[in-house]
């Protein structure tokens, strides 16, 4: 938390001092950046020489800014170079003019913090406002308002009043999601020419020392990419087309592979020409010649750890059976939602089933407020036997309808489909988290490569809603205070009396 000392000792440009009311100043008192500041600095040993490395309140808020903002990295290092209030957010004492660093950094930057850190982060924003909200309930209490507790409950549940303080209270909202990543819609044809053009690659650096005393294999690569086009432009395709397509390209890139493999072995060639990129993707395109091999002899339409992409092989095909998108590429998040603040729960590159995750996530919920939810909502993913077995042996209701058959009663099932329709309109908000990420924040593509960098991305997503839920909280309670100051000095100087219905009425 920074102190108003602190801010006025920035030193602007032109003179003066830095605007208390500006968004940058306000989400820099927000962040909790000792949390991070250990353990990033546990990645870096005092007896080596070279740059002293930067601080972690740079590293983090340099990602911060570049998520808030929706830039990219080059031009988040503009944005701090040319904005004085960014640098004070990102913890300078004056103003300079000079880029802080270069922007290849970055990717240093998500790399170090990682998931578990910006995961950190995350629960201290969410937890101080949970003690925020007890703290409230307690002043309310002894006030004997009979306010419910946190706000963390839903207006429509009626067991908002615990009777303890170990009893479920307030509410849960749980759903899944994927965060497409941003490749190309595979196909197999698209996958194997990709494949076929890495070995080309390969072949041309491995002989480039050989040039001119020895004969390069040949890769009949024009044949190969006319093949592949002639294919790839028609509009209507027939699935035997296609087959007989694939095939081809799959005896083209066989043949790369074992003109590599023969070169290799007898010792004409070694491996140390490709660098570590190249020869990373060469791994790849053997494993995906061997899965698409596999699909082309067999009747079988998948694969485990089927690979979609070259250059980002973690990413895995994810079913979710939207209408706009039956399939999504990318990772597949679990997310709960508590008072306004979402938690990314599980990140996984594999599909599963989210509906295994809500004893894990009701756990998470305890940890946090010391208690259940009273109510749990979800789809109709989470509503299983053995889930509704678990919150009934916890008193947390389920919402949704659960295993049988309708009541014959007419007026119970009236109140069966309202309190359906209840739980469902309940169960929206995370809807708009989802929304929210994937339309306003980058949620929708995630622009990073690297398994875990991608990763850290999708945390900082939530990090950043979490961090303008607050903003927006503390601002609509400015607001509260500010007209309850006015309200309670017009009624004790007469100013609201001219408003009242007999004056009016006598006027």
């Amino acid at each position: 938390m920074q102190t108003n000392s602190e801010q006025t000792s920035f030193l602007m440009p032109f003179g003066g001092d830095l605007d208390e009311r500006n968004r940058w100043v306000r989400m820099a008192r927000l962040v909790p950046w000792a949390v991070v500041e250990e353990q990033y600095g546990k990645q870096f040993r005092r007896d080596r020489g070279g740059h002293r490395p930067l601080t972690a309140r740079i590293a983090l808020g340099a990602l911060l800014v570049k998520e808030r903002l929706g830039l990219t990295d080059r031009e988040t290092v503009e944005q701090i170079r040319e904005n004085p209030y960014i640098q004070y957010f990102l913890g300078y004492a004056s103003y300079s003019s000079a880029a802080p660093f270069d922007a290849s950094l970055m990717v240093h930057f998500r790399t170090r913090l990682g998931l578990e850190c910006v995961q950190a982060m995350n629960a201290t924003v969410i937890e101080s406002m949970v003690r925020r909200e007890s703290a409230q309930h307690q002043d309310s209490e002894s006030d004997g308002d009979g306010r419910p507790p946190g706000g963390l409950s839903s207006p429509n549940d009626p067991s908002s009043a615990p009777a303890s303080p170990s009893a479920p209270t307030g509410s849960l909202i749980i759903d899944a999601t994927c965060a497409p990543a941003d490749i190309t819609f595979p196909t197999d044809l698209k996958l194997l020419n990709h494949a076929r053009e890495i070995t080309e690659q390969v072949i041309d650096v491995l002989h480039a020392s050989h040039a001119g005393t020895r004969l390069k294999p040949r890769t009949y690569r024009k044949r190969a990419r006319r093949h592949f086009l002639s294919v790839a432009k028609s509009k209507k395709l027939k699935q035997s087309d296609r087959r007989v397509a694939s095939g081809k390209q799959l005896r083209f890139l066989r043949r790369n592979l074992g003109a590599i493999a023969t070169a290799l072995t007898s010792g004409r060639w070694t491996l140390k020409p490709l660098d570590r990129v190249l020869y990373a993707k060469l791994l790849v395109t053997s494993e995906i010649y061997r899965q698409q091999t596999h699909l082309y002899r067999s009747t079988d339409r998948s694969v485990p750890d089927r690979i979609v992409n070259v250059a980002q092989p973690h990413i895995r095909p994810i079913v979710r059976g939207k209408a706009h998108a039956p399939t999504e590429f990318g990772a597949k998040i679990s997310v709960s939602l508590v008072g306004g603040f979402a938690s990314l729960d599980r990140l996984s590159w594999d599909a599963y089933h989210e509906g295994a995750d809500l004893p894990m996530q009701a756990e998470s919920f305890r940890k946090r407020t010391g208690h259940y939810p009273a109510v749990i909502y979800a789809d109709k993913a989470y509503t299983s036997r053995a889930n509704r077995a678990w919150c009934t042996e916890r008193g947390i209701r389920l919402a949704g309808i659960g295993p049988g058959r309708p009541p014959a009663d007419p007026d119970a099932e009236r109140e069966r489909r309202r309190t359906r329709r209840d739980d469902e309109a309940a169960r929206q908000p995370i809807e708009g988290v989802f929304g929210r990420g994937k339309r306003r924040w980058s949620l929708n593509r995630i622009m990073a490569k690297l398994a875990k960098t991608a990763a850290c991305v999708i945390a900082l997503v939530f990090l950043v809603m979490n961090l303008e839920a607050l903003l927006t909280l503390i601002l609509l309670a400015l607001i509260a205070c500010l007209v309850a100051s006015f309200l309670a000095h017009a009624t004790r100087t007469g100013m609201l009396a001219i408003y009242a219905p007999s004056t009016m009425a006598e006027r």
